[in-house]
């Protein structure tokens, strides 16, 4: 079972009761939908030498790739460099929405999107892009693309925070923080620190990262101390070294305060702390141990785990209040690990220990329409939703051999379709934080 503050939960557990499946788990079956065809397409007119042209190809690439995780959505017939620019070129070919790539500047590299209507004849957006990343360039390109042709936000421009053990060594515990692509690129190592890194968070602006370090040593009782790096400047402070647990942090909609799981009173409850002024706010006061706690966007309804009823599940209650309207919503597993909310607060993903594993689960908020998203391949946890609800990050430990297995992330819809892995050969990839 992994080394974070799951594994601290377990360990001041005392009750070895064992929950009941009462819920009936639901299968989700395949639908039929009508898709949208899209062609994209640099103008030959514009990309005129071979350089250029290898970089209008990147692109193109990489906008394919990107809707085509709205496989559900969207058809891409054709991804190329040609001098069908003009929408009545692909009237004929049963094509819905083209979008062109034009080069309006070399130094620096320069390129504009727009987005055609087939079948109106007319364009949609135009979006320009001198991002010198070229992944980066094209993630903001298809992102207009996709919003003049749904209406809706996508996840082209969204981050995943992470963490990895590939600077470990044999015999250390080394696990540092990283941020990338929703896609898997542009790969960035946050945390130097030598140690543990464990339970991240990015803020809703997207401008901070809160974490917890159980740093290396020598002592046997080290301590779990909280910390808060600003993205711009990648400097970290240390905002909260109370004795015990300082972890399970997340950020709230207001930007000035964290919900964290702080055990400085003996046991682990649940506070809500202001960062500039470290003043807490007590939010959970019950015998057995609050933690991981995961908010809605109005602020008014919070999910965490407690062993109140024995194992560890997932309970609700309104976090304006101390110990207000407190009710269990999971009775599936044995216990359950890491809930959290969907950005529109209509559902609740989160891992249930169930046939000597790991898989993760969704249910409405209200508790009801219990959906299983995972089974009978490797051990799966960690979820986060998406910024526009469609998509559940994840990590799972998928065996390789007989005697090597690795976590990685991988990206499947909220269906349980799964798209695949996004961070191979970078060592044990484990809790996802999906930019909000």
């Amino acid at each position: 079972m992994k080394k974070n503050i799951w594994v601290l939960f377990l360990l001041l557990l005392t009750n070895t009761v064992i929950a009941q499946d009462n819920l009936t788990v639901v299968a989700i079956g395949q639908a039929t939908l009508q898709k949208t065809e899209v062609a994209v397409v640099a103008s030959k007119r514009s990309f005129t030498n071979s350089e250029n042209i290898k970089k209008a190809n990147e692109i193109l690439t990489i906008i394919k790739n990107d809707l085509s995780f709205y496989k559900k959505k969207f058809s891409v017939k054709a991804t190329e460099v040609s001098q069908a620019t003009d929408a009545s070129d692909w009237k004929s070919k049963s094509v819905d929405f083209l979008i062109v790539l034009e080069m309006t500047s070399a130094q620096p590299f320069t390129v504009k999107a727009i987005t055609y209507s087939v079948k109106e004849n007319r364009s949609l957006s135009e979006k320009v892009s001198s991002n010198s990343n070229l992944r980066r360039a094209a993630h903001e390109l298809a992102d207009s693309s996709f919003q003049s042709i749904t209406g809706d936000p996508s996840i082209f421009n969204s981050k995943i925070l992470f963490v990895s053990d590939r600077d470990s060594r044999r015999g250390d515990a080394i696990k540092e923080l990283y941020l990338m692509d929703f896609d898997g690129g542009n790969k960035t190592q946050l945390t130097r620190h030598r140690g543990m890194v464990i339970s991240p968070d990015i803020s809703f602006d997207g401008k901070k990262v809160v974490y917890s370090l159980i740093k290396e040593g020598r002592s046997s009782k080290r301590n779990i101390d909280l910390y808060l790096m600003d993205l711009d400047t990648k400097e970290s402070k240390r905002i909260s070294s109370r004795p015990g647990i300082n972890s399970g942090a997340i950020f709230m909609p207001d930007g000035v305060n964290i919900a964290l799981t702080l055990s400085h009173e003996g046991n682990a409850e649940i506070y809500l702390m202001d960062m500039n002024t470290q003043k807490l706010k007590r939010i959970t006061n019950h015998y057995s141990p609050d933690v991981d706690p995961s908010f809605n966007k109005a602020g008014d309804k919070m999910v965490f785990l407690s062993g109140r009823s024995g194992m560890p599940m997932i309970y609700m209650m309104d976090p304006r209040s101390q110990e207000k309207d407190v009710r269990r919503i999971s009775y599936v597993g044995e216990f359950n690990a890491t809930p959290r909310f969907s950005p529109d607060g209509k559902e609740i993903a989160f891992s249930s220990w169930l046939d000597n594993r790991f898989d993760i689960f969704r249910l409405d908020s209200d508790g009801n329409n219990l959906v299983r998203l995972t089974k009978d391949f490797g051990s799966n946890e960690d979820p986060t939703y998406s910024n526009d609800n469609e998509f559940i990050a994840f990590s799972s430990q998928r065996v390789l051999s007989r005697t090597k297995a690795v976590h990685n992330i991988y990206i499947m819809d909220r269906e349980g379709d799964i798209f695949g892995s996004i961070t191979e050969n970078y060592g044990n990839c484990i809790t996802p934080r999906w930019s909000k």
